[in-house]
């Protein structure tokens, strides 16, 4: 196993604190286990006293394989675990808890989901509400910010707060504490019981952070505390590849690291061992635009390699169709599936590509759980409407969108199985006005019966103004219009190339069964071309790499507004290119939803533009 000269130099760091500086495949692992190593035979540290801390659970346990296999199968009493792990295991000493403690995650949104009913809170997107909910209740407590100075972005403050609130008092009613809990409980634990701080301190004299760019407030002062007094802190990570910012983690901790430690040794892993130079040239033209980053030289140990593809496409349509072509060129060329990955901004990102690798039998895994679109419920409100228009008048698809937009329809003159309009207008003989909307409502649905699926989406969009309901709900919800009316356009795009709407109908349940047997069959297939997000691939490489839409609003993302924004759209980028080793291509559009698209400032100067 060959070490290069500023790998052995951060493995052989003595005592002190040290920041490494490790950018794509420089060999961090390597060093981390190496140094482990070193600490017990070089320098005589008792194994027991070494704590190494990981990002996620299998990187620990990854972390713990390698070492053992380096070690000859010595078993030395090293710790290996990931941040909730090793502060639970204080809390368990302290507090006597056990694993019946943690609230699981299906407690929680149970809670949540009961919470909400008694509140009488009306959401559309439930899940995606939950979600949101969930994710503040974390950031509040990571960032320590005091309830009462909060502001909730997903729903009213006054609102958020009784949430919160309730679900504290159910976690202290049932004896629980999850995930945030166990950081927030240990650093009042060591804040508050300085012996037992102390007895942590002579335990763990020797602490190494894995991925320490994607690290929080919360866990860092913690660990600073547990680091006390020798400052043994050895960090290792890459402030470039800090994408996590959303879930809390702060780059600027990693940024100014020397500045909490002085004496801190800095060293950098000069080497990058993954990609060939072409990738890593064209990797670099991006990050260094970003101006808050440790400036670094590297060098890559592959010389030369293919030029870095940057190729546009009129439609989605013809870049997926293009896709296919060069993964069956590859494939014919001696390459396996498994070394190809096709990565995109959002999980949703990929619908048209997986679309046509299903239509091709091309076998892929998905990274991520991709959403279906025709599951979301503004699918499920188009869908209905397009129901009702051919005459399936359900009363359930009429109580879904007979009051969007808003026509004051009541429930209660909707009693029967089938809706019968001439009931409708009986009901309300009293009210014209009324009478005037559900006359209205039948003609618009008699017009949509005869268009053509894209015609009728838009008629509904715009004739009968389901959109400004999207636009109103989204006011309410304290989101981004722009988000659901993406959802909309996507969903009207899909239905351009059929003629009738049970031919459309068809194509979805098709679609959704094939996704349904692509996540219980292709996700264990061994040959199979990667389908990712760019965070999910983080940690993973490929001998060839294809970023799908790398466009102004997608590659940065719409939502990224302000500059530290956009310089963490801009390492999520680097990101998804080092990722490649031998070939990268990256694909952009000119055209989105029949609108102009840009291409992304990130494809500034890269690459051969075709």
């Amino acid at each position: 196993m060959h070490i290069s000269e500023s790998q052995f130099r951060a493995i052989a760091h003595g005592k002190g604190p040290a920041m490494v500086l490790a950018g794509p495949g420089s060999g961090k692992t390597l060093v981390i286990t190496n140094r482990t190593k070193y600490l017990i035979e070089e320098l005589g540290v008792r194994p027991e006293e070494i704590l190494v801390i990981t990002f996620t659970k299998a990187a620990a346990l990854e972390m713990r394989e390698r070492f053992g296999k380096l070690c000859g199968g010595a078993r030395y009493r090293v710790t290996f675990g990931t941040f909730h792990a090793v502060f639970f295991q204080i809390l368990k000493c302290a507090y006597r808890y056990t694993a019946a403690n943690i609230l699981r995650e299906e407690q929680k949104y149970r809670f949540l989901t009961e919470i909400a009913g008694k509140m009488r809170l009306d959401f559309e997107d439930e899940k995606d509400f939950l979600a949101d909910i969930a994710s503040e209740i974390s950031l509040v407590k990571n960032e320590q910010i005091p309830l009462e100075h909060y502001y909730s972005r997903s729903c009213p403050q006054e609102v958020f707060r009784q949430i919160f609130e309730k679900y504290q008092d159910f976690l202290s009613g049932k004896g629980l504490i999850d995930f945030d809990d166990m950081l927030v409980y240990c650093y009042q634990l060591f804040r508050e019981r300085k012996d037992i701080l102390a007895q942590w301190q002579r335990h763990f004299r020797y602490i190494l952070v894995d991925e320490f760019q994607d690290i929080n407030q919360l866990q860092y002062e913690i660990v600073r505390m547990l680091a006390e007094p020798e400052q043994n802190l050895f960090i290792v990570g890459d402030d470039d590849q800090s994408i996590y910012r959303f879930r809390g983690a702060k780059p600027e901790i990693m940024l100014n690291f020397g500045r909490d430690y002085p004496q801190a040794e800095q060293i950098l892993l000069e080497e990058n061992f993954r990609s060939a130079s072409t990738i890593k040239e064209a990797a670099d033209l991006v990050i260094r635009e970003n101006q808050n980053r440790y400036p670094k030289k590297i060098r890559c140990v592959t010389p030369g390699g293919a030029p870095v593809e940057v190729r546009a496409f009129k439609s989605q349509e013809q870049e997926a169709n293009y896709l296919v072509k060069c993964i069956r060129d590859e494939v014919k060329a001696g390459y396996s599936y498994s070394d190809l990955a096709v990565l995109t901004r959002t999980n949703t990102g990929g619908r048209f590509a997986a679309e046509k690798l299903m239509e091709f039998q091309i076998p892929f895994q998905m990274r991520d759980r991709m959403p279906n679109l025709y599951d979301h419920w503004i699918a499920g409100d188009i869908l209905a409407y397009l129901r009702l228009s051919l005459g399936r008048l359900e009363r359930k698809d009429f109580l879904r969108v007979m009051n969007r937009p808003k026509r004051y329809i009541s429930r209660e003159c909707v009693e029967e199985p089938q809706v019968d309009f001439e009931r409708l207008r009986t009901w309300y003989e009293d009210k014209p006005w009324m009478v005037q909307r559900i006359d209205k409502l039948e003609a618009d649905l008699k017009i949509v019966k005869h268009m053509q699926p894209y015609a009728a989406v838009n008629y509904i969009r715009h004739g009968m103004e389901y959109e400004e309901y999207l636009k109103e709900y989204a006011q309410f919800r304290r989101i981004k219009a722009e988000e659901l009316l993406e959802t909309l356009e996507e969903l009207q795009e899909s239905a351009r190339n059929f003629k009738t709407h049970p031919e459309w109908f068809a194509h979805i349940q098709e679609y959704r069964r094939a996704l349904e047997e692509q996540r219980q069959e292709r996700d264990r297939s061994e040959d199979a071309v990667t389908l990712s997000t760019l965070h999910s691939s983080k940690g993973l490489e490929f001998s060839q790499v294809f970023i799908l839409d790398v466009n102004e609003e997608v590659i940065p993302h719409r939502k990224a507004v302000l500059e530290p924004d956009i310089e963490e759209e801009r390492r999520l980028f680097y990101v998804g290119m080092t990722r490649a080793k031998k070939r990268l291509r990256l694909f952009y559009i000119r055209e989105r939803y029949g609108k102009r698209a840009e291409i992304s400032r990130f494809l500034e100067g890269i690459g051969e533009d075709k």
